[in-house]
């Protein structure tokens, strides 16, 4: 079975600039803010890197950021065939593949209790 780890976390808040500021303070993470996308990402020693995001609906349908539920990234290196296995194991698939420019790839599924998780690939680099 292919390895599919934890790459990414995405942390709600009600202001990502002030919740970069607290967990750079308390954990030391490293923080970069992308303010054009209002994003602040985050690497922490040892751990998977992440991001915060607002809280509320964005514009793809069945995805909203609240601000109790963290959305996990698994990596993995075929999104529609790991898709193809959750769905015969009772998930569901509530974002398709869909491109991160200049990034790589993601969707979305909840798993047969309701949880939102998130798949990645990485596009490669040059």
């Amino acid at each position: 079975m292919a390895s599919h780890p934890i790459v990414h976390i995405e942390i709600p808040a009600i202001s990502t600039s002030a919740a970069g500021e607290f967990y750079g303070q308390v954990f030391g993470w490293q923080i970069q803010a992308d303010n054009e996308y209002n994003y602040v990402q985050f690497q922490s020693e040892g751990g998977p890197a992440g991001g915060f995001v607002e809280q509320g609906p964005i514009s793809i349908p069945h995805i909203e950021y609240k601000i109790d539920r963290l959305l996990v990234y698994l990596a993995t290196d075929d999104i529609d065939a790991t898709l193809a296995v959750i769905e015969a194991h009772g998930g569901k698939t509530i974002l398709p593949k869909t491109e991160i420019p200049h990034v790589g790839w993601w969707a979305a599924f909840t798993d047969p209790s309701g949880n939102h998780l998130a798949l990645f690939t990485s596009a490669p680099h040059e």
